[in-house]
């Protein structure tokens, strides 16, 4: 497998023996020696370009640049991030990811494994992941965050570009907080998957995501249950020090609305859940 430079620019990826792209690209961030957020490795490879952007107070931030189109079926990527104790770092992409559809008829597969160590945070913001006609992938997003870790995740999915059928979208997030068992959860859209655009499930929605907020002070405090808009986005607190808000819409823009406000109800140092004063939980 060839592995790209430390200075994030990709470089070129194995051919699967199907005729799709395997590709491995990591990120490490760690405490600098004056201070902030250093990122010890950055290396791209293949579909993932991977871009050090202007850094925030404390915080190292990473931008996933598209070297080529993808994923396509056939494809296998995965990327690994660990945040080392003491680090912050936030990771977002360019644009919108285009699942298309490869001449092979297999899957895509896009394996994320994101590690965030005690008293380091990880905010994963990147643009939608769009499913296009006649798409297959599979997203395995695996999460270990150690007890005092703190972490927002933000998933977002669009079934179909304007006007086009979905392809066929396969998601799991698993997360463990201190090796405990956190969430565990997949979602299956598109055709063949049962009754996804059903009344019980998405019905008319084309877009759906989800937002999970993992703080210390939860595990003292926990989150309230709070709708966000009846019958497309609620936030509930997990058996762990977490929440998790689900969301669903006809569009983009309106999910992206939604689980911003469940950001703003679960990270503000302001205002818990209800609205109310509360404790500080994380930098929003």
């Amino acid at each position: 497998m060839a592995h790209g430079v430390t200075d994030g620019r990709a470089a070129p990826a194995a051919r699967a023996p199907a005729g799709g792209v395997r590709a491995h690209a990591r990120i490490t961030a760690a405490p600098h020696a004056r201070g902030g957020t250093a990122l010890p490795e950055l290396a791209g490879d293949g579909p993932l370009a991977l871009r050090r952007i202007r850094a925030g107070a404390g915080e190292a931030r990473v931008c996933l640049v598209g070297a080529m189109a993808g994923p396509l079926g056939g494809d296998r990527v995965r990327l690994d991030v660990r945040v080392e104790s003491g680090a912050a770092l936030c990771i977002t992409s360019a644009a919108a990811t285009l699942a298309l559809p490869g001449t092979t008829g297999e899957p895509a597969r896009y394996d994320v494994r994101l590690t965030v160590d005690d008293d380091a945070e990880l905010r994963w913001l990147p643009e939608p992941l769009v499913s296009v006609r006649g798409s297959r992938l599979h997203v395995t997003y695996r999460v270990d965050l150690a007890p005092t870790a703190r972490l927002v995740f933000r998933e977002e999915q669009v079934l179909g570009r304007t006007g086009e059928p979905s392809g066929r979208l396969i998601s799991r997030l698993t997360a463990r907080s201190g090796g405990r068992p956190l969430l565990n959860q997949t979602t299956d859209y598109g055709p063949g998957a049962p009754a996804w655009d059903g009344p019980a499930v998405l019905a008319d929605n084309r877009a759906s995501g989800q937002l999970l907020v993992a703080a210390p002070e939860f595990a003292d405090t926990p989150a309230e249950a709070y709708v966000l808009a009846p019958g497309r986005a609620a936030i509930t607190p997990l058996a762990g020090p977490a929440t998790l808000t689900t969301a669903m819409a006809p569009n983009s823009l309106l999910l992206r609305t939604l689980l911003d406000d469940a950001h703003t109800r679960t990270t503000d140092t302001r205002r818990s859940p209800s609205g109310a004063d509360g404790p500080a939980v994380s930098r929003g």
